[in-house]
């Protein structure tokens, strides 16, 4: 979904912010700080994605920005309200009717909603409402299916100011006045006093014929159903020519199947000197990317290591519009200048350009020489098998040989494929923490859902093949309701689900997690269908299985009389830290049954024996998970056992997880901050690298992959080489086959070597005063 930004010098204004604008501004150096207004079309996860993030970061800043929507903003405040400022609620302004209100009745003939007026725009909203709305009405139920039938749409309707004429200094001499400071006045549309005091002069006495201000259309038609609506709307067809108002630019954020089809274009044609804008197109993100500094990371690993960093082929347009003198194609940084009026019209000047692969390759050659025949030598060893049989011969510090489940083992086994490796908020490099365990054709599961997530399968994976991922998707798990680790989860369920309906399947995804989580999914079910169904993580720890497994539905039960005393020392945050921590404490409502047998049957399809979570040291509820597949069957009385991965969310090193992580195939431990920074680490709750590789050792992991760096790291963390020959750091898009795992290692020296001197030189870009979609 397209995010539009018009600014003035001292003001911004966001039309919809989708998934990823945060990332996005911080490689193109937009100041998010200055954004004053956020204007939604309609409250889903397409047009509301990023807004989270942009109201955490400007919090962060003691900023918060004003935001409008269609009245489904209301509930959707509601369910942010458990993570983001209580502030930003008080800004938020909704208009229109509610969700079970006659929105089917709206009348072609209501006004436009007035929204704000200053000294440089005014602002109004039409509202589009289904033709489903009506049928909805009539049979109304509580389904969330009809209430997404109801989601209303905004056109947003964006009028500049009066620009006033030219200044004319003769006239002004013969009233009187001397050249100084009265001119600017009489500029600036206040009256001065003639320089004999004789006499008032008055800005139209000195000023040409004004001129009206641009006028900029925001259309966004989201469905075929939507477009009576559109065309029958009194508001609109008052800017029909004959008018008296002219609609100098026209933005259609409607998906080309729909902005593609005849009643579309015919309405179109009714605006025959406007400049159109479609800005949005189905197409592969990395044929034009938007985050630059990411594809050429990706770009220069790849040259290393294409085996664990593999290329994407970049899909052609699936739909082009038909275009004319009047018709752009929507791209990104493409810029349409309002002011001064002589420079009306598109600005093409830093609109990204396409990103050649192979030319980058070709330059980058002498630079990544060195560590690419580092890799490519590892590489022939292992490939030959010779790596292995030195392995098996030598073995390694700590290893005797190779883990059982690792012997002739299939590369249709099982991926680690690390979406998001940074923290906190995502950067140029590393998006926050997201990671795809995929199983074949059994398909596979996400471990935590950071924003941008849906965007990153679409990155290692294609438009098409991302696709795929979400239709095979069978479980996510989420280890904490810190917003890096959970707010792209919303639209993986919207986007799964569409795909689902589009071939008339019903099935819910199972989602995992704290159970504030819950809280957030029920409250935004309410405007927008997610197709998921929840269970607590509580219920998924070692102590509910067996509660479970023995046939106890009561649970658990814990004391909490002993912990009083200590909590007079050590603080009410602290005391809520060792309750948590309590055996018996997650499990002291019950047991929930019928959650754990749909996760017993989710777990079966995907060939896993278990799914645990273990309570860890950060905030309340916060969780690792240990997953563990199926023995494999080798031969009718003979089976290998499965592969154990072990992944710690965000936490100090605590024994629960070196307990759950014993024997493990593949521990991944959070590593925000590097060895010099225990401090840091020990007031945040989180790990050193040092603490997170010893969890390892001490747990006899057979491979770490440390991950969650600081985005103080942007390409490669500090790291010690003592511990090498069992632990990788893992980059976005970094993809682990299981059958690979003994020949990781090995490649740690030449990625070192790939970033030795590599630091970044990226100039700080000006920003320019323009429509932005």
């Amino acid at each position: 979904m397209p995010t539009l930004l018009l600014f003035f010098d001292r003001r911004r204004f966001l039309f919809n912010v989708g998934e990823g604008f945060h990332r996005f501004s911080n490689e193109h150096k937009f100041k998010l700080s200055k954004v004053d207004h956020v204007f939604l079309t309609r409250v889903c996860t397409e047009t509301i994605g990023g807004l989270p993030g942009l109201i955490l970061s400007l919090a962060e800043i003691n900023e918060t920005v004003k935001t409008w929507g269609p009245s489904s903003l209301n509930d959707f405040a509601k369910a942010a309200r458990i993570f983001v400022p209580s502030g930003w609620l008080e800004h938020t302004h909704s208009f229109g009717p509610g969700i079970n209100d006659d929105a089917c009745l709206l009348s072609p003939s209501s006004p436009p909603i007035f929204l704000m007026e200053d000294e440089l725009i005014k602002i109004s909203a039409v509202l589009l409402s289904s033709e489903h709305a009506a049928l909805n009405k009539a049979n109304y139920a509580s389904s969330t299916d009809e209430r997404k039938g109801n989601m209303l749409s905004a056109v947003y309707i964006c009028e500049l100011s009066t620009v006033r004429g030219k200044f004319d200094p003769v006239k002004a001499r013969s009233k009187g006045l001397s050249p100084g400071r009265k001119y600017g006045l009489l500029q600036r549309g206040e009256s001065v006093l003639s320089d004999d005091g004789t006499k008032m002069v008055h800005p139209e006495d000195v000023l040409g014929p004004s001129s009206p201000g641009p006028i900029v259309l925001v259309v966004d038609c989201p469905s075929a159903s939507y477009i009576s609506s559109l065309i029958n709307s009194a508001s609109l067809q008052s800017f029909f020519p004959g008018s008296g108002k002219v609609v100098n630019c026209m933005i259609h954020i409607g998906p080309p199947s729909v902005t593609s089809l005849e009643a579309y274009q015919s309405w179109m044609e009714n605006f025959k000197v406007t400049d159109h804008i479609m800005a949005r197109r189905e197409m592969s993100v990395l044929g034009e990317p938007t985050l630059t500094s990411s594809v050429k990371l990706r770009s220069r690993l790849n040259m290393v290591c294409p085996w664990f960093f593999p290329s994407v082929e970049v899909n052609d347009e699936t739909q082009k519009p038909a275009v004319n003198s009047r018709m752009a194609i929507g791209k990104n940084l493409l810029k349409y200048r309002l002011r001064p009026l002589a420079d009306l019209g598109l600005d093409t000047s830093e609109v990204l350009e396409g990103f050649d692969s192979a030319a980058f390759q070709k330059e980058m050659a002498t630079d990544v020489m060195k560590a690419q025949e580092m890799a490519q030598e590892i590489w022939k060893r292992w490939s030959e098998g010779k790596f292995i049989s030195s392995l098996l011969d030598r073995g390694t510090r700590g290893e005797k040989c190779l883990p059982a489940c690792l012997h002739d083992v299939s590369r249709e086994e099982m991926e680690v494929v690390f979406l998001g490796t940074g923290s906190s908020q995502p950067s140029k490099h590393r998006n926050v923490t997201g990671i795809y365990i995929h199983l074949f054709e059994r398909g596979g599961l996400l471990l935590d859902c950071g924003e941008g997530t849906f965007a990153q399968l679409k990155r290692r994976y294609g438009a098409e093949g991302a696709d795929n991922v979400l239709m095979g998707l069978k479980c996510i798990w989420i280890s904490h309701m810190h917003a890096d680790h959970f707010l792209g989860l919303g639209r993986i369920l919207s986007a799964r689900k569409e795909l689902l309906e589009r071939c008339s399947i019903y099935d819910p995804l199972l989602v995992v997690g704290p159970k504030l989580l819950k809280s957030f999914l029920d409250s935004y079910g309410k405007i927008e269908d997610l197709m998921m169904e929840f269970l607590d993580c509580s219920q998924t720890t070692l102590e509910a299985k067996k509660c479970a497994d023995n046939g106890n539905v009561r649970g658990g039960e814990y004391r909490r009389g002993s912990l009083i005393h200590g909590s007079l020392r050590t603080g009410e945050r602290n005391r809520m830290q060792h309750i948590w921590n309590l055996p018996g404490y997650h499990i002291s409502r019950g047991i929930d049954m019928e959650g754990r047998r749909r996760l017993r049957s989710v777990l079966s399809l995907l060939g896993l024996k278990d799914l645990i979570s273990v309570p860890v040291i950060h905030c309340l509820h916060a969780f690792g998970v240990v997953l563990e597949a199926e023995d494999r069957r080798i031969t009718e009385n003979a089976r290998k056992p499965g592969w154990k991965l072990v992944f710690s969310g965000d936490t100090r090193p605590c024994q629960a997880l070196v307990d759950a992580a014993q024997g493990a195939t593949i521990l991944i431990h959070e590593a925000t901050f590097d060895d010099a920074l225990i401090a840091d680490a020990v007031k945040k709750n989180h790990s050193i690298t040092k603490e997170a590789i010893q969890v390892g050792v001490h747990a006899g992991v057979y491979r770490i992959f440390l991950t969650h760096f600081s985005q103080r790291y942007p390409k490669i963390p500090a790291f010690d080489n003592r511990f090498h020959d069992r632990t990788c750091f893992a980059f976005d898009m970094m993809s682990v086959n299981l059958a690979d795992l003994p020949v990781v290692p090995e490649f740690v020296p030449a990625l070192q070597t790939l970033f030795q001197d590599q630091s970044d030189t990226e100039e700080d870009a000006e920003e320019t005063t323009a429509v932005c979609p």
